[in-house]
């Protein structure tokens, strides 16, 4: 008799295991693809603002050190913010690959997971019980929210015989958000000048990230992009079930601790350079699966391409759309977000993991 389909932790065959994966060489070109798209991005977000300039103007501001309006626009606004959307991208799209590995759910990201709305709460008690109105105040209380919240949805996850269940992860982790969230939403409501701190940083934006806000937070994302990379072996075989991945000699617990606190630096990092910005985390590494199936190396390599794409054209889309205003990138992102998480939801198998 046929041995029955090996399960992952959702209960369901692995359907991406089933599809063949593209070979080596389709996999380079996709992702030289990616990086040229992404370079074409970058050179937009430089371009295109709610201040039309020319590309001719532009370029001169990049070569010439005259002290020009389009000199200060292009130096001291629109390559900072490149930036940040770059890093930012990057941290979120890494933290939601790692999480839908660690968990076997591929509907987690951290904005589902909580560990976004952690970061923010935290935040907000800092900012309305501690006073504190600087980026080096906010980086240690987001790190101190997304560590806090993404042990508890774990420890909430994983309680009862089973393990971590990837249902009882996305539970747990949409329930604390909501509570953290609407605990948020009241503190910013009672003090008005919480509000006037929160209301920008809330919505999830890029707008006037400066290098000062980047630098601080910078080492603590690449020790977390470095924890992810050392991390991403041995994430193959925790997806075939711990037990499994025990006999073909990945250190399970190893593995979780790396990925909590590559998740909780990268998460941290991010929500305290840009505020919560949702469903990156959640699309790229859908994304990246389709295009390269399960390996969770190729994929981690795909997300370090498409996410930071992802943010940046979101961001160019906020500053056309309602010129000469703009919209936060996470709003757009999550008018993008909202369909994808239904089509997820609906065809989970697709990119089952």
């Amino acid at each position: 008799m046929a041995e029955a389909p090996a399960r992952t932790g959702t209960g369901d065959v692995d359907a991406a295991s089933s599809v063949p994966a593209p070979g080596l060489g389709r996999r380079a070109l996709g992702l030289l693809v990616a990086l040229v798209l992404l370079a074409i991005v970058v050179a937009g977000s430089v371009l295109v603002g709610s201040q039309t300039l020319s590309i001719s103007a532009v370029w001169e501001a990049l070569v010439s050190a005259e002290d020009t309006q389009p000199h200060f626009i292009v130096h001291e606004l629109r390559i900072p913010r490149t930036a940040v959307g770059l890093v930012v991208g990057v941290a979120l799209g890494t933290a939601g690959a790692l999480i839908q590995a660690l968990t076997r759910n591929p509907l987690a990201d951290p904005g589902i997971l909580g560990v976004n709305a952690g970061a923010a709460f935290f935040v907000a008690l800092g900012v309305a019980v501690f006073g504190v109105s600087s980026i080096s105040g906010y980086v240690w209380f987001a790190f101190a929210g997304a560590l806090v919240v993404t042990v508890a949805v774990y420890v909430i996850g994983s309680a009862g015989r089973g393990g971590a269940d990837p249902v009882q992860l996305t539970l747990a982790g949409v329930a604390l958000g909501a509570v953290l969230s609407g605990i948020v939403t009241a503190m910013v409501l009672l003090d008005s000048q919480t509000f006037n701190q929160m209301r920008n940083w809330n919505a999830g934006s890029i707008v006037s990230r400066d290098w000062d806000v980047l630098l601080p937070v910078l080492p603590f994302l690449i020790v977390g992009l470095l924890l992810a990379i050392v991390a991403a072996g041995a994430l193959n075989a925790i997806a075939l079930g711990d037990d499994l991945a025990r006999s073909l000699g990945a250190n399970v617990t190893r593995t979780r601790v790396l990925v909590i606190v590559a998740v909780t630096l990268l998460a941290g990092g991010a929500t305290a350079v840009a505020g919560p910005i949702g469903f990156v985390g959640l699309m790229v590494p859908h994304i990246a699966r389709w295009i390269v199936g399960p390996d969770q190396r190729w994929i981690l390599a795909y997300t370090l391409v498409l996410a930071p794409t992802l943010v940046l054209a979101a961001d160019i889309l906020g500053r056309v759309v309602i010129r000469p205003g703009e919209f936060p990138v996470g709003i757009v992102t999550a008018f993008v977000g909202a369909p994808v998480l239904i089509f997820l939801v609906r065809r989970k198998k697709a990119s089952g993991l």
